[in-house]
């Protein structure tokens, strides 16, 4: 379920809540191919099912910066921030990738603010997310992200 926040005001009232789970999206063969055309990174073990099958795996897995890069569409169904003039990606204090997301997958996201900071002309939220793959028993990244909204 979305949360939907009007303004800086509202966005600000929500420091340290549980934001919720998204719903999942699938990490296709053709979802990993895109990425790898799009990053001209075309390693094997993301590419070539057939050498991946007898790779360290058993399949092919996605790019972890496919991972991190699919946060976005995810934390967007979990908040909506309405009522700003601009919204941008201000960079992650960190990130892990515990565990491979093999081709086939549902991913999704977890996610908390934790905390809102007043910066010039805005705010600055820091969410803490864990993206989980379905059936997974370690998450497929834990990050720590940072977007500034602007009035």
């Amino acid at each position: 379920m979305t949360v939907t926040v009007n303004g800086l005001d509202e966005l600000k009232s929500l420091a340290g809540s549980e934001l919720g789970t998204s719903d999942w999206i699938d990490i296709t063969q053709d979802r990993i191919n895109g990425f790898a055309d799009a990053t001209d990174d075309h390693q094997w073990i993301h590419t070539d099912p057939g050498r991946a099958a007898a790779g360290p795996f058993g399949a092919p897995i996605a790019h972890g910066y496919l991972t991190l890069s699919l946060f976005i569409p995810l934390f967007t169904g979990l908040l909506d921030v309405q009522g700003v003039t601009t919204k941008v990606n201000y960079g992650l204090n960190k990130v892990r990738f515990p565990a491979p997301v093999p081709v086939g997958s549902r991913i999704r996201l977890v996610a908390r603010l934790a905390e809102v900071d007043v910066v010039a002309g805005g705010l600055q939220i820091t969410v803490d997310g864990t993206v989980e793959i379905e059936g997974g028993t370690k998450p497929a990244a834990v990050l720590q992200s940072l977007s500034r909204f602007y009035a």
